[in-house]
C-alpha cells in the first residue's frame, strides 16, 4: 500500500509525536516525587499509544484492521484524560488522586465507555467508518452521539487539570510564564479537531496527543528546572534561588530579589558577580546576615540541596529561611554570656589585687604597731579599708550592669547634650571640666545612657585629665579626654574587664562605656591617631533632630 504525499505527511507528525512521548518516559520515570512521576508517565505513555493508533489508521492494509487499531487508540486516549488529572493534582500538592472514592469513580467510569468502545461494531453508538478520498484516501470516522457525549466530558476533565495548573503558576513566585503556555498547549489541538470535524481541511481525528508531546518536551528538557523548581518551592514564601552545576544562577522567586536585588536579570550570571549572594556560599554554619532597608539586621539560615533529573545533575537549590529572631536571640544570649564571662575576670582581678593589697597593708600595720608608730598602723589600717570598700563598690557596679547587659528594647528619644550636662552635674568630676558639642536626640535607654556618660567621666578623672569633651556628629559620639595616653600595646585593652587600663581606679570605667554602648547595638572604638589622651569613638547611634518648640 502506497501512501500519498499528504497521508505520509500525516503519518510523520503523528510518528514523531509518538516518539517524542516514549522518549520522554526515561526522563519523566526520574521525577522523585512518585504520585507526580506515575501521572506524568501515565499520560506521556497514553499519548505515544494513541499518537501510535493515529499512525496505524493510516498505514495498515484493510480497513477492518485500521478499524481495530483506532478503537485502541480510543481506550489510549481515554486513559489520558484520568493520567492528566492524576498528574494535575499530585503536581500542584493536592490530594485528589489518593482520595479512594474519586479513584473508583474514575476507575468505573473509564471501564464503562471502554466496554461501549471495544463494542461499538456492535452497536455502532461511538463511531461509523468508511471509506473516503477527501481530502486522501483514508478511512473517515464518523463520530456519533455517545462520542460527544465522552469529549464533552473529557475536556471538562481536561479544563479541570489546566485549572488547577494555572492557578498554581499564578500563585508561585516564579515567572512560570513558559510553563502555563505549554500547559496551554495541550489544549491547542482542540481548534485542530473541531477544523477537522467541520471541514474538509484537516481529517477528523482528535490531534490531542500532539499537545502532550509538545508539553511532554518543554517541561522534560527545555523548562525542566523551572518544572522542578515550581513543584518544589512554588508555595514557599522565603527566598530561592536556583544554580546550574557551575553556580550559575538559573531561577529565583519573587522573595530572592528582595533580599538580593541585583539577581534580577541575572539569570546565566555567575554567583561570583552577586557580592549578597556568593557571601551565602561562603558564610560559616550557614547563617546569612543582611541589612535591610532600615539598617536592621536580618538572619538567614542558608539550606543548599543538589537536585536531579534522574542521572542528569541539574543544579542546586538555595533555600533561605528567615531565622532573625531564633538568631538574634542566640547572639544576644552567646554576647550576655560574653560579657558575664568579662564581669567573672573583673570581678577576680579586683578580689586578687583587693587582697594583695589589703594582705601587705594589714601587714605593714602589724609591723608597725610592734614597734610602737601608731600613726603608720592608723595609715595602713585606713588604706586597706579603702582598698576593701573600692572593692565591694566595684562588685556592686559589675552587679549594676549585669542586670543592664540585656539589650534594650526600651528607647526613649533623649536629648544628648541636656543628659551629658545632668549625669555631669551628678557626678564626682574633682576639678575636671566638660564641654559638650553637637545636638540632636539620641535613641537610647535613659539610665544606661546616665551610667555610659558617668563612665566616662569616672575614666577621665583617673586618667589625671582637666577636661572632658563631648562631640555627637553624624551618629557618632566622640569622648576625649587630655589625660596621660597608655602606650599602644596598652590601648589593645583599654575595654577588657581586668586589665586595669591605665590603673586600677580606672580600669573598669572603660569597659563599662564599651558594654554600656553594645546593649545599644553601638560600636566602640579607641582613635590611635590621638596623642594627648585617650578618645574614643561609639558609633552607630540613630539621632534625630529635636521637635521644634510650638510658639504663640
Amino acid at each position: 500500500m502506497t501512501l500519498s504525499v499528504p497521508a505520509s505527511g500525516y503519518a510523520l507528525v503523528f510518528g514523531l509525536a509518538a516518539l517524542i512521548c516514549f522518549a520522554a518516559i526515561p526522563r519523566a520515570r526520574a521525577i522523585d516525587d512518585r504520585h507526580t512521576r506515575y501521572g506524568l508517565v501515565a499520560l506521556i505513555v497514553g499519548s505515544a499509544g494513541w499518537a501510535g493508533s493515529h499512525v496505524g489508521l493510516l498505514v495498515a492494509p484493510t480497513n477492518l484492521l485500521k478499524e481495530a487499531i483506532y478503537i485502541v487508540g480510543l481506550i489510549f486516549g481515554f486513559s489520558t484524560v484520568f493520567a492528566w488529572l492524576y498528574f494535575a493534582s499530585a503536581y500542584t500538592g493536592r490530594h485528589y488522586h489518593r482520595d479512594r472514592t474519586y479513584r473508583l469513580l474514575g476507575a468505573g467510569l473509564y471501564l464503562a465507555v471502554v466496554a461501549v468502545k471495544v463494542t461499538n461494531p456492535l452497536h455502532e453508538f461511538y463511531f461509523t467508518a468508511e471509506p473516503t478520498q477527501i481530502p486522501f484516501a483514508h478511512l473517515a470516522i464518523q463520530q456519533q452521539w455517545f462520542h460527544w457525549v465522552v469529549t464533552g466530558l473529557s475536556y471538562s476533565l481536561a479544563a479541570i487539570g489546566l485549572f488547577v495548573l494555572f492557578e498554581m503558576f499564578s500563585e508561585a513566585d516564579y515567572d512560570t510564564r513558559p510553563l502555563a503556555v505549554l500547559a496551554g498547549i495541550t489544549g491547542l489541538p482542540v481548534l485542530f479537531d473541531l477544523l477537522g470535524y467541520a471541514t474538509d481541511v484537516l481529517v477528523g481525528i482528535i490531534y490531542a496527543p500532539l499537545g502532550v508531546a509538545v508539553f511532554a518536551l518543554g517541561v522534560l528538557y527545555v523548562f525542566d528546572e523551572r518544572f522542578l523548581a515550581v513543584q518544589l518551592t512554588g508555595d514557599i514564601d522565603d527566598p530561592v534561588v536556583f544554580l546550574d552545576r557551575e553556580d550559575r544562577v538559573t531561577d529565583y522567586n519573587r522573595p530572592a530579589t528582595a533580599l538580593f536585588p541585583d539577581i534580577s536579570g541575572a539569570v546565566g550570571d555567575p554567583v561570583s558577580a552577586l557580592p549578597g549572594l556568593d557571601d551565602a556560599l561562603d558564610t560559616e554554619q550557614g547563617i546569612l546576615e543582611v541589612l535591610d532597608a532600615d539598617g536592621d539586621s536580618r538572619y538567614f539560615l542558608v539550606s543548599q540541596s543538589s537536585f536531579d533529573l534522574g542521572q542528569t545533575d541539574i543544579g542546586t537549590v538555595l533555600l533561605f529561611s528567615d531565622v532573625t529572631r531564633i538568631e538574634s536571640q542566640r547572639r544576644e544570649l552567646s554576647r550576655h554570656n560574653d560579657q558575664l564571662e568579662s564581669f567573672a575576670t573583673g570581678i577576680r582581678h579586683e578580689l586578687r589585687n583587693a587582697l594583695q593589697v589589703v594582705g601587705g597593708h594589714v601587714e605593714a600595720a602589724g609591723d608597725a604597731l610592734e614597734s610602737g608608730d601608731v600613726s603608720t598602723a592608723r595609715s595602713s589600717m585606713s588604706t586597706a579599708s579603702d582598698t576593701a570598700g573600692r572593692m565591694e563598690r566595684t562588685v556592686d557596679d559589675l552587679s549594676t550592669l549585669a542586670q543592664h547587659g540585656q539589650t534594650v528594647t526600651d528607647e526613649e528619644r533623649l536629648d544628648f547634650a541636656a543628659v551629658a550636662r545632668r549625669t555631669w552635674d551628678s557626678s564626682t568630676t574633682g576639678d575636671l571640666s566638660l564641654s559638650v558639642e553637637g545636638e540632636g536626640e539620641i535613641s537610647a535607654n535613659p539610665s544606661r545612657l546616665e551610667e555610659l556618660f558617668e563612665s566616662a567621666y569616672t575614666f577621665a578623672r583617673y586618667n589625671d585629665a582637666s577636661e572632658v569633651r563631648l562631640r555627637l556628629a553624624d551618629g557618632t559620639l566622640t569622648i576625649a579626654d587630655d589625660g596621660t595616653r597608655p602606650a599602644d600595646h596598652r590601648l589593645d585593652k583599654l575595654f577588657d574587664y581586668g586589665a586595669a587600663v591605665p590603673n586600677a581606679e580606672a580600669g573598669m570605667a572603660m569597659p563599662n562605656v564599651e558594654t554600656l554602648a553594645g546593649v545599644h547595638g553601638w560600636s566602640v572604638g579607641v582613635d590611635r591617631s590621638y596623642d594627648e589622651g585617650v578618645r574614643v569613638t561609639i558609633e552607630g547611634i540613630a539621632v534625630s533632630e529635636p521637635d521644634p518648640v510650638e510658639t504663640d
